[in-house]
């Protein structure tokens, strides 16, 4: 009993704490206000979207490129 007790106030302290050290960052009931980049200029975001997941889609075939030709120099 004494143990429940004990992991409850511990797990209620952390909580409380974390809460508030979230607060110095995050604004609550704004959406997106706790991602690390703007998404009110849609045009800026979708730019931002493409070259994320272009270059990640794209590292593959400049790298098989890359060694193909290195290849074929020798």
């Amino acid at each position: 009993m004494v143990l429940g007790q004990a992991s409850r106030a511990l797990v209620r302290r952390f909580t409380t704490s974390s809460v508030m050290r979230s607060q110095g960052w995050q604004q609550e009931g704004i959406p997106g206000s706790n991602l690390p980049f703007d998404v009110h200029n849609k045009t800026k975001l979708t730019l931002y979207f493409i070259l994320f997941f272009s270059s990640g889609l794209t590292a593959p075939f400049i790298l098989m490129r890359r060694h193909l030709l290195i290849q074929s120099s020798k």
